[in-house]
Parts: C-alpha cells; sequence; structure tokens
C-alpha cells in the first residue's frame, strides 16, 4: 500500500488561514469520500469557512487551482481521480495534472495540496477514498499536506535586509 512511511504531521499556526478545496466530478462515490476527508481535516484544523469549488474534470484542476491562489489563499487543496483505461488519456491528463499542480505552487508560492488520484482500477481508488473500508484517505492527507506547509511557510521569518 502505497501509504506506508507517511509521516505523522503535527500542524501548528494554522488559525485564521484561508484554504480552497478544488474537487473534481468525475467518479462520484471515490470524490464523495475526498471532499468529506478534506473538510473532515479542515474543521480539525480549526479552518471552518474553507472555499470548496466543483471543476468538470481533473484536468481543470491546474487552471483553478492558480487563479485562487492568485486571489490570496494560503493553501490550494486538489482532489482528483484519474483511473487508467485501454488508452495513453491516462497518463496524458495524469502528467498534465501533476505538471500544472506542481507549476502552480512553485510559480505562486501558495502551496497546493495533491489529492488526485492515479489508479489502474476503480477498486484501487475506493481504497484511498477514506470511505468506511478505505486503507487511505488521500483528501484528508492533503489537506493537512497543504495546510502544515502554508503554517510553516507563514512561520517562517522574512529576511533581513
Amino acid at each position: 500500500m502505497s501509504g506506508k512511511g507517511a509521516p505523522e504531521l503535527t500542524v501548528e499556526n494554522s488559525g485564521g488561514l484561508r484554504v480552497a478545496v478544488i474537487a473534481a466530478q468525475w467518479h462520484t462515490q471515490v470524490m464523495d469520500g475526498l471532499v468529506d476527508g478534506a473538510v473532515r481535516a479542515l474543521r480539525e484544523l480549526g479552518i471552518e469557512e474553507p472555499t470548496l469549488l466543483r471543476v468538470p474534470g481533473s484536468f481543470e484542476l491546474p487552471v483553478a487551482a492558480k487563479v485562487l491562489a492568485g486571489r490570496g489563499y494560503d493553501a490550494v487543496v486538489a482532489l482528483g481521480v484519474i483511473i487508467r483505461g485501454g488508452t495513453p488519456h491516462f497518463e496524458y491528463v495524469s502528467q498534465g495534472v501533476t505538471a500544472g499542480l506542481t507549476q502552480v505552487s512553485v510559480d505562486t508560492g501558495v502551496p497546493v495540496g495533491f489529492g488526485v488520484l492515479t489508479c489502474d482500477t476503480e477498486q484501487q481508488a475506493l481504497d484511498r477514498a477514506g470511505l468506511p473500508g478505505s486503507a487511505e484517505d488521500k483528501g484528508h492527507e492533503a489537506v493537512t499536506a497543504a495546510v502544515a506547509t502554508a503554517a510553516v511557510l507563514r512561520s517562517a521569518a522574512e529576511p533581513r535586509r
């Protein structure tokens, strides 16, 4: 299972952070689990009023993340699922989404939580969606990572000039 070796993150200094969650609409059951895990993590971190937006699919996540990062959010979390099929479509979409979200984070300095599942089967996605019986909760993990990074960046002192 891919979750082996994951760190136990302790998030401090997250009060007052503005966080947006963007979720794709494909694969409703998986996405509902990812969104529920993300919202639960935000509540646990004391972030009561996150922005939640839905976009058509995973390919639309980077542009939405870029716009929200430019609107003053401290962290953006992207949730989606891409399931391998019989064509190269999986590789193109997975690579585009991954590169796009990475570029948003690096270009804007806003942490982007990567909650995009890239799975061979629907069962693998269900196992990672945070649903009852799932082995992992990637929506929760993506929020925790993004908020932890935003909190660390906020606490870093500005260099003296």
